[in-house]
């Protein structure tokens, strides 16, 4: 159909797909856009930027026929034009209409503040034109005004750090869970050189080492016999234990000031035997712990860098 300005919205009711929520992230530029999308991507929301609002209903049609299903949407708008706060209201009617979810989060800064910012990245206001910094301000605030006044949550994001900024855009949409820890645990071998994107690294060559077994030197960490040579120690045990323990310690603080990825490095010689053995143990103990709530705490992935090489 196409509504009193001209814009085109195509009706979607009858589309299938998963339930599916749609988040419009808009505000002042300068007030933390780019940095709430950040945000949303590393939750695992979809996120579309810059897409024109007439074009929005043909997204959304297309994302809820997707395999794998996409249930989480953000779309960043900005203040393209006078228009905008209209296209924005027709646009989320017609998204009810056909049973979608929708939210607005708008983010604002104080003038100064813009001022600031933009002065720090030596940017042009999108809005200024030939005109002061100021005017495009003015004039962006203007055309966003409609939009703050029927904002679901409106952010002053003046004295906000990006952490807490994070904090905030995280609980913005129904239906949001904890944020979880996606951690990587790879092994590798210190001989071939430290893996340079560890956060994290455990040094396992206190244990004995099954290269020297001739029974168990052409088997690897994985299997059965070396695991069992490997995690019989009974400092690996201890070393697991606590090990575990600075995980949980140093993944709250990540969660805390607004980090989602951790990569521990554990490494031996060559690994191939004792820290493929640890790797595998530390991250079946890590997808198994839970929260509070009885809920898992880490996205965890094991990786072997070194594991087959000379």
């Amino acid at each position: 159909m196409t509504d009193q300005t001209g814009t085109e919205h195509m009706e979607i009711a009858d589309r299938p797909g998963a339930e599916l929520t749609v988040l419009f992230v808009t505000g002042m530029s300068g007030a933390g856009r780019s940095t709430a999308a950040n945000v949303l991507e590393d939750d695992g929301w979809y996120v579309a930027d810059n897409v024109p609002p007439s074009l929005i209903s043909t997204m959304v049609g297309m994302i809820r026929e997707s395999d794998p299903s996409i249930t989480r949407l953000a779309m960043v708008l900005r203040a393209s034009n006078a228009n905008l706060a209209h296209e924005l209201e027709q646009l989320r009617n017609s998204l009810e209409r056909s049973g979608i979810r929708t939210r607005l989060l708008y983010l604002d800064a104080s003038d100064q503040v813009l001022v600031r910012r933009f002065e720090q990245v030596r940017r042009r206001h999108p809005l200024q034109g030939k005109e002061t910094l100021i005017e495009g301000i003015a004039r962006e605030r203007a055309i966003l005004a409609p939009i703050k006044n029927v904002a679901d949550l409106v952010v002053e994001t003046s004295e906000l750090t990006a952490a807490k900024l994070r904090a905030v855009v995280e609980g913005v949409a129904p239906g949001d869970t904890e944020p979880r820890l996606s951690i990587v645990v790879q092994s590798f071998g210190f001989k071939y050189g430290l893996p340079i994107d560890s956060d994290l690294v455990a040094d396992v060559r206190f244990l004995p080492n099954p290269h020297w077994i001739d029974e168990l030197r052409d088997h690897t960490g994985q299997e059965a016999p070396v695991r069992d040579y490997v995690l019989g120690e009974p400092e690996a045990g201890d070393f697991l234990d606590l090990y575990t323990g600075v995980v949980s310690i140093v993944g709250r603080g990540y969660l805390r000031e607004g980090k989602r990825y951790m990569t521990i490095s554990v490494g031996c010689t060559g690994g191939k035997h004792r820290s493929v053995a640890i790797a595998e143990e530390l991250s079946a103990r890590l997808s198994k712990a839970v929260d509070d709530a009885g809920l898992a705490s880490y996205d965890v992935r094991v990786m072997h860098r070194d594991l087959g090489r000379e």
